[in-house]
């Protein structure tokens, strides 16, 4: 029997965390494995923004991460910023642009992204193997020893970066989580997140043929609030306000939708009491025609506005404040755009992001149970996690 290959380190996952843990920990002199078990990088980087990239936020801090433990984002998070990889970006030479919201994505390729980190890894001569799968992770001292599909590995220090449950068509697996509990690490239950919303049957014969309308709205639930565009679907609703908010969804509660967010709607629809105008013509003038017509149906309100009571006005103006939403759950993880859960960050260091009770372990990235709002700042955190692993293995 050959003898296993040795390494200071062991990355698992070629993901955005995964190559910028090894490019990190390579640069300092540590011979750096990293393994990928399918056959292409960086995928979930290809397929984003459009095949733009949007790889980070320039407001990303603390107070846009889930967890249930919300602070321990903040060491990583500080000490490897926006501008950090931004000046990694213009040192490649790669043409950027600010989209909306501090959204920065890539003016031509996302696999530009992707070029650069393996780029980086190269100055780092990190060694590869794809296609290469895990069988088997045991200890050897205070190392590991890894049995894989193209031969065995010992290593001081392992760093899981294989992500979460999302698009699974990319090879999407729930290694990261078996491997915690194979070390006795406790995993926040995992569910999709940044995921379009489907409606309950009712709500989906109302308003399933709005398909591709889209409307401003402030869109609130739990602890969150967004003020974004809703977008209709044949199966529910989508768009940055749902993709956000479905991230605080329970799968219980309500969704709460201000129609025509920034306007006293009382105020409005008692200012048109003097014409002869429909109250659906009126609203066709803020929202989509057909969903102006369909709402106000809904709501027994398709009508002149001067025929309302006063009650019917109050109840109206508080229905546009206030439209409640209920859906039958999530499009699934092949929809979602990340994993909210993952590894439990109370088992973890904040500034090594290792195990603290499974020595030289440590997780990165997504299947950390650190989740971020749309808009670049996942990435942001694979970035800052990985950068934080690579430079303490």
């Amino acid at each position: 029997m050959s003898s296993p290959a040795i390494h200071d380190v062991v990355v698992i996952g070629a993901g955005a965390a995964g190559m910028m843990c090894a490019a990190t920990a390579g640069q300092r002199g540590r011979r750096v494995l990293l393994i990928e078990h399918y056959h292409l990088v960086g995928e979930k980087i290809r397929i984003s923004g459009g095949g733009r990239c949007n790889f980070t936020n320039v407001d990303a801090g603390p107070a846009n991460f889930l967890s249930r433990n919300p602070d321990f984002c903040r060491s990583a998070l500080a000490r490897y910023t926006p501008r950090h990889f931004m000046d990694l970006v213009a040192r490649h030479g790669i043409a950027v642009h600010e989209k909306k919201l501090g959204q920065m994505f890539c003016d031509e390729s996302s696999r530009q992204i992707i070029d650069m980190l393996r780029a980086e890894c190269d100055a780092g001569n990190v060694e590869w193997r794809m296609r290469c799968a895990v069988q088997r992770i045991a200890r050897d001292g205070e190392g590991f020893l890894l049995a894989t599909t193209t031969g065995d590995v010992r290593c001081d220090a392992l760093v899981i970066a294989t992500g979460g449950l999302t698009v699974p068509k990319i090879g999407a697996t729930p290694f990261g989580y078996q491997v915690a509990e194979q070390f006795g690490l406790a995993v926040v239950p995992p569910r999709p997140a940044l995921v379009p919303l489907a409606f309950a049957p009712d709500a989906l014969a109302r308003y399933g043929d709005l398909a591709g309308l889209s409307l401003d709205v402030e869109i609130r639930c739990g602890d969150g609030r967004f003020r974004e565009s809703l977008l209709f679907t044949h199966r529910g609703l989508s768009g940055p306000a749902i993709l956000q908010i479905s991230s605080y969804w329970d799968g219980r509660t309500a969704l709460s939708i201000d129609l025509l967010p920034g306007v006293d709607a009382q105020a409005w629809i008692a200012a048109q009491r003097g014409t002869s105008a429909r109250l659906d013509t009126l609203l066709g003038e803020r929202w989509p025609k057909r969903f102006a017509q369909q709402w106000t149906a809904a709501h027994d309100a398709a009508k002149p506005v001067r025929e309302l009571s006063e009650r019917a006005l109050r109840d109206l103006a508080q229905s546009i404040r206030d439209w409640r939403v209920l859906p039958s759950g999530t499009l699934g993880y092949q929809k979602a755009e990340v994993t909210l859960g993952g590894v439990d960050t109370r088992g973890l260091s904040s500034t090594a992001i290792a195990a603290v009770a499974a020595p030289n372990l440590y997780f990165v990235g997504e299947v950390v149970d650190v989740t971020g709002w749309l808009g670049g700042y996942n990435f942001q955190w694979a970035w800052a996690s990985g950068h934080a692993a690579g430079e303490a293995v």
